[in-house]
C-alpha cells in the first residue's frame, strides 16, 4: 500500500518536483563547497594544493561525496525531463501565442541552461581531474592542483568557457532556488519581491566567486 502511494505520488507532477527539489539541495551544497575550495587558489599553493591532498587522503569521504552527487544529477535529470513530459501530456496543444507573463529569462532558459551545464561538467573533469585536454597532458600531474589551475586557465578560450558556463550556472541556480522554495511551500506573496532577489544574489555570488578564478588568472593577479 506505502509503495504504491509513492509510486503514483513520484509519478506525480508534484512528485517530480519534489525529487527535483531535494536533488538540487544536494547540488546547491555542493556547488558551495566547491566554490569555496576553488576561492584557495588566492591563498596560494599551500593551501590549494593541501587542500586536495586532503580530499585524496580521505576516500570514503570523497566516494560518498561522488556517489550522492552523481545520483542526484541523475536523478536532477530524469525528473527535469519527466516533469517537462507530463507538463506536454497535460496540454498536447500548445498555445497559439505564448506571452512569458510574471517568468523570468532565467526561468525560460532552464532547459538550456542545464545541458550547458551538463556538458561543461564533462569537459571540466577531463581539463583539471583527468587531464586529458589540459596544456600539460600527457604531462599532466593530478597533484599539483595550483599549477593546473594557472596553467589552465592562461589560455583566453579556456578562460571565455569557463566563464560563459558560469553564467549558466547562475542563470540556473537564481531560477532553481526560487522554484525549491515555492515547492516547500514558501511561496507568500508578499515574501516573493525579497526571496527573487535572494535567489538572484545568491546566484550572482556564487557565479561572481567562480569567473574571478579565471579573470584573476588572465589579469595576473595570481600567478
Amino acid at each position: 500500500m506505502a509503495g504504491s502511494i509513492l509510486c503514483r505520488f513520484f509519478g506525480s507532477t508534484i512528485g517530480m518536483k519534489v525529487l527535483m527539489a531535494l536533488t538540487g539541495v544536494v547540488l546547491f551544497g555542493f556547488t558551495i563547497g566547491h566554490m569555496t575550495g576553488n576561492l584557495l587558489v588566492f591563498a596560494g599553493p599551500a593551501k590549494m594544493n593541501g587542500y586536495a591532498q586532503f580530499l585524496k587522503a580521505s576516500p570514503l569521504l570523497l566516494w560518498t561525496a561522488r556517489i550522492v552527487l552523481l545520483a542526484s544529477v541523475i536523478v536532477h535529470i530524469y525528473a527535469s525531463i519527466r516533469l517537462t513530459r507530463l507538463k506536454v501530456d497535460a496540454r498536447p496543444v500548445p498555445y497559439g501565442l505564448k506571452q512569458p507573463h510574471g517568468s523570468t529569462y532565467a526561468g525560460r532558459t532552464m532547459m538550456w541552461s542545464g545541458p550547458i551545464i551538463a556538458l561543461f561538467v564533462i569537459y571540466h573533469l577531463m581539463h583539471f581531474t583527468f587531464g586529458n585536454v589540459h596544456p600539460t597532458h600527457p604531462n599532466f600531474n593530478p597533484h599539483a592542483v595550483y599549477e593546473n589551475v594557472i596553467t589552465g586557465f592562461r589560455s583566453w578560450p579556456v578562460s571565455l568557457t569557463y566563464i560563459i558556463a558560469m553564467v549558466a550556472l547562475g542563470l540556473h541556480l537564481s531560477h532553481g532556488l526560487w522554484s525549491m522554495l515555492q515547492t516547500v511551500g514558501v511561496n507568500r506573496p508578499q515574501w516573493e519581491k525579497p526571496l527573487r532577489c535572494g535567489a538572484v544574489a545568491f546566484a550572482v555570488l556564487v557565479c561572481g566567486g567562480f569567473i574571478a578564478i579565471p579573470l584573476a588568472v588572465l589579469t595576473r593577479m595570481i600567478t
